[in-house]
Parts: C-alpha cells; structure tokens; sequence
C-alpha cells in the first residue's frame, strides 16, 4: 500500500500486496524518475521536444509543518497554460475496499495506483475545477482559500483533516514549475507522458509515466519496461516522488 525503497523489482510480499488493490483501482499509472545525469540523454532518446511542453504551476496548500502531509491528506491547486485552473484533495494511501461507497460514486472521483521500479502506492483523489475564483488572484491578494475548491472537495478535505485545521488557514507552498510532454510512439501504441519538475534549490525531476487499466497493468509494464531499455533509459536509478520532494522543500523555504 506505501511506496518502498527502491529496488530493481518488487518482492513476492508487495505484490501479494498490491494484487488485492488492483482488483478495486480505477487506473494504474506506471512511473519511473530519471537520474538527472541522465535526464538530458533520454530526452533525445525519447525523442521529446521541449517546445511542445505544456507549462504548468502547481501550489501545494498545507501548514506550515506540514500536518496534512502526515495525515495522508494532499491539497493542491494548479494553473495549466492554455487549459486553466483545477484543483484536488488527495488521499494516500488508501485501501479502495474501506472507502464509503458514497465517495466512490462521487463525480471526479478516482483511485488510482502508482507503480515505479520497487514500490508502489495507492491514492483516492477528487478533482475539481474552480468556480467561484481564480488560483492567482486568490492567491496573489489573498482570498479566502476555499472558494478554489468545490462543495464534495470541502467535504472531503473536513473528513480527514486534523480536526483544528480548516482551508482557509493553510499556508500556500510554493510554486513549483512543471513542463509536461505528452507523445504517443507507435511502437508503445499508447501515450507515454514526461513531466519535467523545476525546484527551488534548482534540482529537478523527470518523471517519464503511461497510465493503463488494473488488468492491463503487468503486460503495459514490460512493454513500458522494454521501450524505455531499449532507447537506453536508465531504469536504474534511485526513485522519487514529485510532491514529497515539493512539501519538503517549499516548507522549509516558508
């Protein structure tokens, strides 16, 4: 149900783990982060053009130390160039099986189970658009934080949320930049997603990742596996997660 240490494959033990999640998962998204001394290499190799690149700013919204990190709750809002504002209340991990049956009928309503080289995690999130504000002019003149979310998102977010902690007293972290490419090569036959993340402290991460249905997952992941080695990827390198290496670095920059 967590995502592990990173090793060159997954133990019998995880995946008689990550079996039972398949069977309740909407989506599957395979990842893999790419060493930054390799990053530029399998750039070219994968024949990505950065002027194609979807440019995106992404706030995440938490306390100053980070309290709805520990709890497993995740609240961000983003803005999309040439596509507009979204924002999500994200719950990880979870076990699909335990979540009420009235959340998971719930319109922009999703789990999803990220997988990379040597773990996994499991993840429920809600999305929305915003409807009542804009992110940079409620962040920039700081209006109430709340209106970026919608009703069932303010709902979910007061479920799981420490209990003295409301929308409108988080702090805003960040942001972070991101470009996004997306490609469909033909010898995948299915998009292959690179999102390119830009830090504060000017480190980065390249995360290369196609999403696929539960019962295509272990076929779509030697087939991913296999495109990407045969291009010269590095599948080796040490695995990292976007939003964990964003809440740690932009907290402390608070």
């Amino acid at each position: 149900m967590t995502l592990r240490s990173p090793t060159r494959k997954m133990t019998d033990a995880q995946l008689r783990e990550l079996l039972p999640l398949l069977g309740d998962a909407d989506t599957v998204e395979l990842k893999l982060t790419v060493p930054p001394a390799a990053q530029r290499s399998a750039i070219t190799a994968l024949d990505l053009d950065p002027l194609d690149a979807q440019i995106r700013q992404v706030f995440f919204l938490d306390t100053p130390d980070l309290q709805l990190d520990k709890q497993g709750l995740v609240v961000r809002a983003r803005r999309v160039a040439g596509k507009g504002d979204d924002t999500v209340v994200k719950l990880r991990p979870v076990v699909p099986g335990e979540l009420p049956s009235k959340l998971r009928a719930t319109p922009g309503f999703g789990v999803e189970v990220d997988a990379m080289p040597g773990g996994f995690v499991c993840s429920a999130s809600l999305k929305g658009v915003p409807k009542k504000a804009d992110v940079r002019t409620t962040i920039n003149e700081g209006g109430p934080l709340r209106d970026l979310f919608s009703k069932p998102q303010r709902a979910l977010f007061a479920e799981y949320a420490p209990p003295d902690v409301t929308l409108d007293e988080l702090a805003v972290l960040g942001p972070v930049f991101v470009l996004k490419l997306r490609s469909v090569p033909p010898a995948m036959g299915r998009k292959l997603v690179a999102e390119l993340w830009l830090y504060p402290d000017e480190s980065r991460i390249l995360e290369v990742s196609s999403k696929c249905a539960p019962d295509e997952a272990f076929e779509h992941a030697a087939r991913l596996r296999a495109y990407l080695s045969e291009r010269g990827v590095d599948l080796g390198g040490a695995q990292q997660t976007k939003t964990r290496k964003a809440l740690s670095q932009l907290a402390v920059a608070r």
